[in-house]
């Protein structure tokens, strides 16, 4: 836990600094020193310490004063700031100026290294979440949504224009569409992309708990309620919450939920405070909210509360261009979470895949393209390794491979039906052009023409 982990001792009493330095770096931290404020300022300006250790009384910079500089240059050093009995009032006050903690003279050693490596662990916590933070903004950024139907490539347009408002939005779609990822996309694209981004499956919570799941609770609220507990409307505070399946919410649920979006504060369960609420509310359901408003089992005025903006993420019967890079994506990253070399589908394989309806969508084609890696003993997927049998949902064989049927130049469908092939043989180039009937280097020539090679 402590190694690698470097702290900065600054103290002008050179046996009290030498005393910790020692003690420190049997604890198996690396030490580096400054006998005054000034020095240790400059050195935070050379490298980045995850802690620091200061007197608050030295000759020449005082540890306040290094203190409030150091502040200016990485706000997110801990600083911990060593004290006489006589200065606790100052080191209360260094307290509400940023420090992290402080520790009265002599040093209790108990004490220092707990305040040491609660310190040093907020601050691995902090880099593990900055982490995550950006792994998720990188898996919900709009360029690596796969989309090359006109239907999604639209959408994915519209997603960055409502991005950079405060609207409320609504995402509806059936299963397994991706609605979660468009409604990442909406929050890692905003000004909020800092804050939480807190989701909830409303269906997945009974309607017992569900209240305080996002609004919390007070302690001694309920039988089991020992102590309080914060919702996710605090959790997602100055972010974004996404309730998933919100159609689910039970009416009475739905009555304070209208309330929370016209008064932005909420009340936990058994309390009386009042709390104020910056948060942006992203919704998504699989159903037809009008028609369970018809039904009287919606409210309308929630309704028009969450449909500001209506984002519809179509089914993937309905974007057939957008299936063999998905496809082709998934198959990528299975065959090496699986340890199988597999360079792509065969062209008839890839055809029964564009032409099955999915029913599923997304969800179960990466489940179905799971299946077809563990079942492959060839570089390529075939039919027998899809298992995809039910005749009812294949669309007839003469809308295969994604193409509209539609009258068009024949430059412009050879375009397609190259691009189409490299795509199904995982961009093999002697593949593309054995299937096609054609030489390499007439692919080339024409890849080159349509500006996809160089």
């Amino acid at each position: 836990m402590t190694k690698n982990f470097s702290i900065l001792v600054v103290d002008d009493d050179t046996s009290h600094r030498t005393m910790l330095a020692t003690l420190l770096t049997g604890w198996g931290y690396t030490i580096f020193e400054a006998n005054d404020g000034e020095p240790a300022i400059e050195m935070v300006k050379e490298r980045y310490f995850d802690l620091i250790l200061m007197d608050i009384r030295m000759l020449k910079v005082s540890g306040l004063e290094a203190m409030e500089r150091i502040n200016k240059i990485n706000p997110a050093i801990p600083i911990i700031i060593m004290t006489a009995y006589s200065s606790i009032e100052t080191a209360v006050g260094a307290l509400k100026n940023g420090a992290y903690d402080y520790l009265t003279k002599p040093i209790d050693f108990d004490k220092l290294r707990l305040t040491i490596e609660r310190a040093t662990e907020r601050q691995r916590l902090q880099e593990e979440n900055q982490r995550l933070r950006l792994s998720l903004k990188e898996q919900f950024d709009r360029q690596n949504i796969i989309a090359r139907s006109n239907v999604m490539t639209q959408l994915l347009d519209t997603v960055a224009q409502v991005a950079t408002s405060e609207a409320t939005v609504l995402i509806t779609g059936e299963s397994g569409t991706g609605k979660e990822l468009i409604a990442g996309a909406t929050h890692y694209n905003s000004t909020r992309r800092e804050g939480p981004f807190v989701k909830i499956n409303c269906a997945a919570i009974t309607e017992t708990l569900l209240e305080s799941e996002l609004f919390g609770h007070e302690k001694g609220a309920f039988t089991g309620a020992q102590r309080r507990k914060e919702g996710k409307f605090i959790q997602a505070h100055g972010g974004s919450i996404f309730l998933d399946e919100v159609s689910e919410m039970p009416l009475s649920m739905q009555v304070k939920l209208l309330r929370v979006l016209q008064e932005r504060e909420i009340t936990r369960v058994g309390g009386e405070e009042v709390i104020p609420i910056d948060v942006r509310v992203i919704t998504a359901t699989n159903k037809n909210l009008a028609d369970l408003v018809r039904e009287g089992k919606f409210r309308e005025d929630l309704y028009y509360r969450l449909n500001v903006v209506d984002l519809y993420l179509p089914a993937l019967r309905e974007r057939r261009d957008d299936i063999p890079p998905i496809a082709q994506h998934y198959l990528k990253s299975l065959a090496e979470k699986n340890r199988k070399e597999i360079s792509g589908f065969t062209p008839e394989a890839m055809d029964l895949l564009v032409r099955y309806r999915w029913p599923g969508n997304v969800r179960e084609l990466i489940n179905t393209v799971e299946r077809g890696v563990v079942l492959c003993q060839s570089p390529y997927v075939g039919t027998e390794s899809l298992r995809l049998m039910e005749e009812e949902q294949l669309e007839p064989a003469h809308s295969t491979a994604g193409f509209s049927g539609e009258v068009r130049p024949l430059e412009e469908v050879e375009k397609e039906a190259i691009l189409f092939t490299l795509d199904a043989t995982g961009n093999n180039k002697s593949e593309t052009a054995r299937q096609l009937g054609i030489t390499r280097k007439t692919l080339h020539k024409k890849l080159k023409a349509y500006g996809v090679m160089p």
